[in-house]
């Protein structure tokens, strides 16, 4: 689904990724690591045309969308779940759902199996977005980057500052995600995640960045070993 090769990019002279090729298949969560720092959330940024890169390629079902535009990648099937969730906080639940539909023509319904696998958003569709708690609305934005059916579903730390009980209600959702889809088609995940054992839990493949740089990368069976977790631990 999403192949990525040799991605070098830049802020001003700052070299952030040094030659990163990723690929994330339908089906299979594939589960980015590393410390704070190391490039990760850049290298998210370049998959969604956030920012930049200096050279490489993307492709997307074997489609170039290097030089794509965000709006043309998101089109093109790309869900994306930024770090702090950045939802509309004026806006209502059901508006914010709304915002993740902009592609759509104007009358398609909010899909329904998304309050299948957010329940508390069915119960909250009037409220503000800014009324919700962190764990809800990192639901929320997730459930905004499902409204489009994405067949790619990239998420950025969606455990961060969020409460045990709703990480293991995202944990459930992600896998449900890559195993079935909202429609029976699975869904490829690429997660960026900074909690080990969470991590872990959701693996199909994994790689692990320092310094812009891929220094691990492999399956689920190898992650466990002290070895990959000494290389993620802060």
């Amino acid at each position: 689904m999403l192949e990525a090769v040799e991605l070098h990019q830049y802020y001003g002279g700052s070299h952030i990724l040094r030659g990163v090729s990723v690929s994330a298949a339908p089906g299979r969560v594939t589960v980015l690591l590393g410390r704070n720092g190391v490039g990760k959330t850049s290298l998210l940024k370049s998959l969604m045309g956030l920012v930049p890169i200096r050279s490489g390629r993307v492709t997307l079902a074997g489609a170039d969308i290097s030089r794509a535009t965000p709006y043309q990648r998101a089109r093109a099937g790309i869900g994306y779940v930024p770090q702090g969730r950045e939802i509309f906080a004026r806006l209502t639940v059901e508006e914010n759902l709304r915002m993740g539909l902009a592609g759509k023509p104007g009358r398609t319904p909010v899909p329904e199996s998304l309050y299948e696998l957010f329940p508390v958003l069915r119960q909250m569709l009037g409220r503000r977005g800014g009324d919700l708690s962190g764990g809800q609305q990192q639901q929320l934005a997730i459930a905004r980057a499902l409204a489009a059916s994405p067949s790619l579903l990239i998420l950025d730390e969606p455990t961060e500052g969020i409460q045990p009980s709703i990480i293991k209600d995202i944990g459930r959702v992600i896998r449900r995600l890559a195993d079935e889809g909202l429609d029976g088609h699975p869904v490829a995940v690429l997660l960026c995640e900074q909690y080990f054992d969470f991590a872990a839990e959701l693996a199909d493949d994994y790689l692990v960045l320092e310094r812009g740089s891929v220094i691990a990368r492999g399956d689920h069976r190898d992650m466990q070993s002290a070895h990959v977790r000494g290389l993620v631990a802060i």
